[in-house]
């Protein structure tokens, strides 16, 4: 991979590709680091930094690294800095939303939405197991969740209410500015697994009312290992990894510092450039999904158009053709994308995401998500838009 030669936050430029010799549409799944955060990543690896907890000169400097990393993830979401607790990944984010919040509630009951990321799904089974109720909110046939039906679905002992900004799988933007009205009215903490938007899509914690957001280290082209969730200061949480009290007493463990303000770094440059590549990104997004839809007989695209879904994020689903087929033809020829959610392929079980938009079971086997980032070129969504047709034609004349 290539690497930038900036040593410092003020010297950061533009980016330059990594190398890779395939064109890969998985950013989802896993985004490459950027080459600068590698750079300002580089010195917290090769030795002289000290622990954040520690009272010595260098203990000082890694704690003011881990503070200014904090104050460049909040400001991606207009959060205060105080707020950021790190933990090691947006699963372990949303666990220490979803069970730290309700073990200091008095409530006994959590709402969120059919769609949600498994994390969040098995950390609400999770509570069921130990007395909770949890209400699961249907969604559109795009995968959009009805405000009024979050409101239906609270009640007087709701301790949480969780629901997504956008869906990782078909690429949904959920209204959470009226969703988090619904939240405030009723009184109830408002958490928003914000891992593929942030960065992406404006997201800010006070104009939608959210009381807690997680966001992922990699899926802002920082490194994997990292994630984070904030806090509102009003917000009682419990932690759920004990140990030295690090992180204000709700992650125990001792930081981990390269990847933290590599994180950082990550943010700050997604704050920055975000606008910019949003707008390119969408235009390659649609001039992919449009193709695809035109060029493979049957096919129809999964989640909403335009303006309402994720701006790298295109998903469809081909009847008559199996996934993994595809994807491994695909892989075959150079062309590396998903069928949706890489935590939920990791299960082996079926798509929650696309039963609760009503796929029919046979319609699901042929889901297809190309999620796109900061070095897709034009030239790339021309490879996969002459080999995907020629592969779902083949795997189409093989078929019984």
């Amino acid at each position: 991979m290539a690497r930038s030669s900036a040593s410092s936050s003020a010297r950061l430029g533009r980016s330059e590709a990594p190398a890779v010799s395939r064109v890969y549409l998985d950013y989802a799944g896993f985004a490459p680091v950027d080459p600068r955060v590698i750079a300002l990543m580089r010195p917290f690896l090769e030795g002289g930094v000290g622990n954040p907890s520690a009272p010595h000169s260098l203990g000082l400097e890694a704690r003011a690294s881990l503070d200014g990393a904090r104050a460049k993830v909040a400001r991606l979401f207009g959060g205060t800095p105080a707020g950021v607790i790190f933990t090691a990944s947006a699963t372990e984010a949303n666990n220490l939303a979803i069970r730290g919040a309700t073990q200091r509630a008095r409530g006994r009951h959590v709402v969120t939405s059919a769609i949600e990321h498994v994390s969040v799904l098995n950390a609400c089974r999770h509570l069921e197991k130990r007395g909770f109720a949890v209400s699961y909110v249907p969604v559109d046939h795009e995968g959009r969740v009805n405000p009024d039906a979050v409101r239906s679905a609270l009640r007087d002992d709701t301790a949480l209410l969780s629901v997504m900004a956008a869906n990782g799988e078909i690429g949904t933007l959920e209204p959470l500015r009226e969703v988090g009205r619904v939240a405030r009215e009723r009184g109830v903490p408002f958490h928003v697994d914000a891992v593929g938007a942030a960065g992406r899509v404006a997201v800010s914690v006070d104009d939608c009312g959210i009381d807690l957001l997680t966001v992922s280290s990699n899926d802002l082209y920082g490194p994997p290992g990292a994630g984070a969730l904030w806090v509102r200061g009003d917000v009682a949480l419990a932690p759920i990894v004990l140990g030295g009290g690090q992180e204000n007493g709700y992650r125990a463990g001792t930081e981990n510092l390269p990847a933290i303000v590599g994180m950082g770094v990550a943010a700050e440059l997604a704050r920055s450039e975000g606008p910019t590549d949003v707008a390119r990104l969408a235009t390659l997004r649609d001039r992919l999904l449009d193709g695809l839809l035109d060029g493979i007989p049957r096919a129809r695209r999964t989640g909403p158009s335009g303006d309402a879904r994720l701006p790298h994020h295109a998903s469809l689903v081909i009847p008559g053709a199996k996934a993994d087929a595809v994807l491994l033809e695909l892989d075959l020829r150079g062309v590396a994308g998903s069928t949706g959610s890489a935590c939920s392929m990791a299960s082996g079980e079926p798509s929650h995401v696309l039963r609760a938009i009503g796929c029919a079971p046979q319609e699901a086997e042929g889901s297809l998500c190309f999620t796109l980032g900061r070095w897709t070129t034009a030239v790339e969504i021309d490879v996969v838009l002459e080999a995907v047709p020629a592969v779902v034609e083949r795997l189409r004349r093989l078929a019984p």
